[in-house]
């Protein structure tokens, strides 16, 4: 498991101050408090090194963040200080930084402030308004260091500057998420399919998951070993979670249960957090007796946080699991086809489907072909609940590199194809006709996940923190 978030808080002050000030080092400690206050009300895990205004508590700061094993730094600047006290701090321990910009209130209260009369008070309070002098000096040194940094500027209880933070641990937990992840890759790939061939290297190397490369053999063992009993459970279940057609056979419920119960057993023998599989079984009926009892089960893996790509499309069940973690859903999907009386896009998948994102409770069916795949059996049919869609895609360029593609959409009522499929309708702010052109354009693979809600501001913040590429196409 992941765990919290870790956020090292620290706040940076000029020591010179505090002698000449009375009052200014306790007002913003109080402020830095608020910040931590709310902090640990978000549940991520503060720790707080207080207010660093001296080179000794800059190298003393870093000792206990690299001690705590923090994920984020966040850089209050509490009043204008020295950039040579940061720096070192910084430098030492090597993870993200979040610089707070943030003035106690909107604006000074000027009437008040110059009613004061007392200069040296006057530029006391002033001082605690005087973030913004030093942001410019810390972007320089930042720059000049080579140290990547995000800023957020406002003040202290305005809703933009906590939702810019919240998203900024949110984008962190999904990092920490995907470096934790153990990925299945079981089988090969969909012969031909040279766009979804994947780049496994980099892609540990970009999001620090591992991945475990698997025999089919393994989910045959596994079903050798399923009990009478785990068949009936494994059924019952297939009931509470799908509204199962009066279609579906026994025998054919039987075999995919047996199916399901092994994959759950795979997820746990190797810790999955995901899983990219496709096989066709050629001239070994045992293996197509498993490749065509599959669907449901893995519908379940993907409804319990353990999302699954057919085709074996390894960076789209990525894609999967970052919207998963953001707790988007983040369904397997490709374009099914254009309607364009109603300027909207049609886009579905065989294969595993997303509960969170169903609109009511998805159906098992038959299914008398699996088109393009061997064999028959039972599948899924769901549509995505109407609302606000996030696509998002992992890209692969001509430069190796690999980069985050979104859009925003919404899924919207209408006509869908009753084919045994995930199948919905999506309306996006462009034509239908310039939003396949332009999402083509951009090079992903044919598939995408979909996911509930806008977010791409948070899977931006989140590409920022890999340090790759980001496009949104509308």
């Amino acid at each position: 498991m992941a765990g919290k978030v870790k956020i090292g808080l620290f706040g940076i002050g000029l020591d010179t101050y505090w002698s000449q000030f009375d009052g200014l080092l306790e007002k913003l400690k109080s402020f830095q408090l608020r910040i931590k206050d709310q902090l640990i009300n978000s549940d991520a895990e503060v720790v707080d090194a207080g207010i660093v205004d001296n080179r000794d508590k800059a190298i003393a700061a870093a000792g206990l963040f690299r001690e705590c094993g923090i994920d984020l730094i966040l850089l209050n600047i509490s009043t204008y200080a020295l950039s040579h006290n940061v720096l070192p701090l910084v430098q030492r321990v090597n993870c993200p930084v979040v610089i707070l910009n943030l003035q106690p209130t909107e604006a000074i209260d000027y009437k008040k402030f110059n009613s004061i009369g007392d200069r040296g008070k006057m530029t006391g309070e002033w001082l605690s308004y005087c973030q913004s002098c030093v942001a410019p000096e810390l972007a320089s040194v930042f720059k000049r260091a080579g140290i990547k940094y995000h800023m957020i500027t406002g003040f202290l209880d305005e809703a933009y500057v906590w939702n810019e933070i919240s998203e900024w641990i949110d984008a962190c937990y999904v990092m920490k998420v995907l470096k934790n992840s153990r990925v299945g890759v079981m089988g090969h790939y969909y012969n031909g399919m040279l766009d979804v061939y994947s780049d496994i290297t980099m892609l540990a190397n970009v999001f620090g998951c591992h991945f475990e490369l698997m025999e089919f053999g393994i989910l045959k063992k596994l079903r050798e070993n399923v009990s009478s009993g785990d068949i009936s459970s494994k059924i019952s279940k297939f009931r509470d979670w799908f509204n199962v057609s009066k279609e579906c056979s026994a025998d054919d419920l039987e075999q995919t249960a047996i199916s399901s119960v092994a994959l759950d057993r795979l997820a746990e023998k190797f810790r999955l957090g995901g899983l990219a599989y496709y096989y066709e079984g050629e001239g070994d009926e045992d293996y197509k007796k498993i490749i065509t009892t599959l669907i449901p089960g893995m519908t379940l893996l993907t409804g319990r946080n353990i999302p699954v790509a057919g085709e074996c499309e390894v960076k789209n069940v990525l894609a999967m699991k970052i919207m998963d973690t953001f707790n988007a859903g983040g369904s397997f999907s490709e374009f099914y086809g254009i309607d364009f009386n109603d300027d909207i896009i049609l886009m579905g998948h065989d294969g595993p489907a997303h509960f969170k994102i169903a609109d009511g409770k998805v159906g098992l069916v038959t299914l008398p072909v699996f088109h393009g795949k061997p064999g028959k059996g039972l599948s899924i049919q769901m549509k995505v609940a109407d609302g606000p869609v996030t696509l998002l895609a992992v890209c692969q360029g001509s430069d190796g590199m690999i980069a985050l593609l979104t859009a925003h959409g919404c899924s919207v009522e209408g006509p869908t194809l009753q084919i045994g499929n995930t199948n919905s309708r999506y309306k996006f702010p462009v034509s239908a006709r310039e939003f396949i052109d332009s999402w083509s354009k951009a090079g992903p693979s044919h598939h995408c996940a979909i996911g509930t809600g806008h977010i791409s501001s948070r899977i931006n913040k989140l590409s920022e923190l890999l340090n790759i590429g980001f496009e949104r196409i509308c």
